[in-house]
């Protein structure tokens, strides 16, 4: 029979799908959680790859999750208010296929946020088919049996999912020196709230969306004003970090009068030709999932 350790073992993966599956950190770990309920009551019926009884279960919740939630997503980040990061220290915990062992398991082209927005965007089970077939590597009838399809509808909705994808700028590789090199820039910038310094980092189209609230700050005139603003609720400090394989920085404010930084908010960068060409703001709620200190003293000095 099969045991709990035996299910845990896949914990990491399964999260990793139910995020890409509902662009939510959170509602993630609670549909885990209901994965691992629905298969320990049918433990007793099931015979076969563990694994993969596992991922059809995880789907069908996700499937159940998205149609009772009926929410729809709009063509930005500010349009997705559920949407949230994935920090990169976890990404790393997933571990190899068996079958793979040398494979990427976490591809910055299957996990940065827009990728995680475009799909969103697909119908649920467009999405399910196309991270089946296209990021978990399963071949048609094995995503046919794991959503109770037919091949032909596999291939159909695969088809369909793919040709939205195509809309989509290609990714940037992985974080070079060159863009490490821009966010310690970009921390300094905010630290010493010099607006100029910082503007001189964004491209002239910039974008930055702050969800779950729906602003939009549209190229380079509109951020202005925030850049200028730097200053106004207090002394920042911010730490390095990683979110969704792009560069972030934590921000951590310390207001007037206040002994400490407290966490703030959260920037993902995510940088063309050597310019920041958008910014995803998130609150602090995830900052203990990114392994960072609630608070700072008046004169920290670490890196993530």
């Amino acid at each position: 029979m099969i045991d709990e350790a035996a299910f845990q073992a896949h914990r990491r993966e399964l999260h990793v799908h139910c995020y890409r599956m509902v662009g939510n950190f959170e509602e993630a770990e609670d549909l885990v959680q209901e994965t691992f309920l629905r298969a320990w009551k049918a433990r007793e019926r099931f015979s076969g790859n563990v694994r993969a009884w596992l991922y059809k279960v995880a789907t069908n919740a996700c499937l159940d999750a998205l149609r009772r939630s009926r929410r729809r997503a709009g063509p930005s980040f500010a349009e997705i208010p559920w949407i949230q990061p994935y920090p990169d220290r976890l990404l790393d915990e997933v571990a190899p296929r068996e079958d793979e062992p040398d494979a990427v398991v976490v591809a910055r082209e299957t996990i940065e946020l827009a990728y995680l927005a475009l799909i969103q965007r697909l119908p649920a089970r467009q999405r399910a088919v196309l991270i089946v077939r296209d990021v978990l590597g399963w071949s048609a009838a094995e995503t046919a049996e794991l959503l109770d399809m037919s091949v032909a509808a596999v291939n159909s909705a695969l088809q369909r999912a793919r040709a939205t994808l195509d809309e989509r700028v290609p990714a940037p590789p992985e974080p070079t020196g060159e863009e490490r090199a821009l966010l310690e820039r970009f921390i300094d910038a905010h630290e010493r709230a010099d607006a100029d310094a910082a503007a001189a980092l964004a491209a002239e189209d910039i974008r930055i969306t702050m969800p779950p609230h729906p602003w939009l700050y549209d190229g380079f005139e509109s951020i202005r004003p925030l850049l200028e603003s730097l200053a106004e609720p207090g002394e920042w400090r911010l730490l390095p970090t990683a979110a969704n394989r792009m560069p972030a920085a934590a921000n951590y404010l310390r207001a007037p009068g206040d002994a400490e930084f407290r966490a703030f908010k959260l920037d993902v960068l995510r940088i063309e030709t050597g310019r920041i060409k958008e910014i995803t703001t998130f609150d602090s709620g995830l900052f203990g999932a990114f392994g960072l200190p609630p608070t700072l003293g008046a004169n920290p000095r670490w890196g993530a």
